[in-house]
């Protein structure tokens, strides 16, 4: 058997890093973005290749996926996993937060999700996995954070879409939708907190969303699905 190519963009810190130390330990050949990837030690594995870039910067794709396709020859997974998060109230969002949440979490998405589009058609199949957020399907009054919101709902309506547009090429697209994750952003005083807005009173881990990528990836008639991490978070209200 060929062995399965993936690229991870936001590889180098939190869920991303755990990704692609994942599929790198389940066999997969990894190309790992993000803009210190090359100065990641937990990324130096024997088939771990690592690209410095923002995914903002439609440059950033093209290299990853030039690399990934001549040094590799294929695509078969795109884990849309970079992204930055800014909670405030609306009225207080300036043009600079607008500029780096849409070059961030929607322009890096569509260039990678195009490149790697592009690569998987020619070979008949592929698979694309957003990272969304539980907050899209149900806002927390004590987070607000509608900009990022519209960004990471509209990714999932586009999951739908492009799911439905590529089906018939054999390329499914998925959004895994998390809670909020034990990640380094995440200060440990902070944690009290942060558990209180799941039901679940308790963080994820980036090992339950890796699992959750594992299982898409075996999934093969599920596409355009939206799978929730959130320890039931997003079914209503709980406090």
């Amino acid at each position: 058997m060929e062995q399965r190519v993936a690229v991870v963009t936001g590889a180098s810190s939190g869920i991303g890093l755990t990704l692609a130390q994942q599929l790198s330990t389940h066999g997969y050949a990894v190309v790992a973005t993000s803009r210190s990837a090359s100065r990641c030690r937990e990324l130096e594995r024997d088939n771990v290749t690592v690209v410095d870039g923002d995914v903002a910067d439609p440059h950033t794709a093209e290299r990853v996926m030039a690399l990934a396709k001549s040094k590799l020859g294929r695509v078969d997974l795109l884990v849309n996993n970079a992204g930055i998060f800014i909670p405030k109230p609306f009225v207080e969002y300036t043009s600079d937060d607008y500029s780096r949440l849409v070059g961030t979490n929607l322009a890096g998405f569509f260039h990678m999700t195009q490149h790697a589009l592009r690569i998987m058609l020619e070979r008949g199949a592929g698979h694309i996995v957003n990272i969304g957020t539980s907050l899209a399907a149900q806002p927390i009054a004590g987070v607000p954070s509608a900009l990022p919101i519209l960004i990471k709902g509209g990714l999932e309506a586009a999951t739908r879409s492009l799911a439905i547009e590529y089906a018939a090429a054999n390329i499914r697209v998925n959004t895994i939708a998390p809670g909020i994750i034990d990640t380094p952003m995440h200060s440990s005083g902070s944690h009290g907190f942060l558990a209180g807005l799941s039901p679940a009173r308790r963080l994820g881990t980036t090992r339950e969303v890796a699992r959750a990528l594992l299982y898409l990836e075996e999934a093969a008639f599920v596409s355009g699905e939206v799978l929730h991490l959130d320890g039931g978070a997003h079914a209503g209200k709980w406090s």
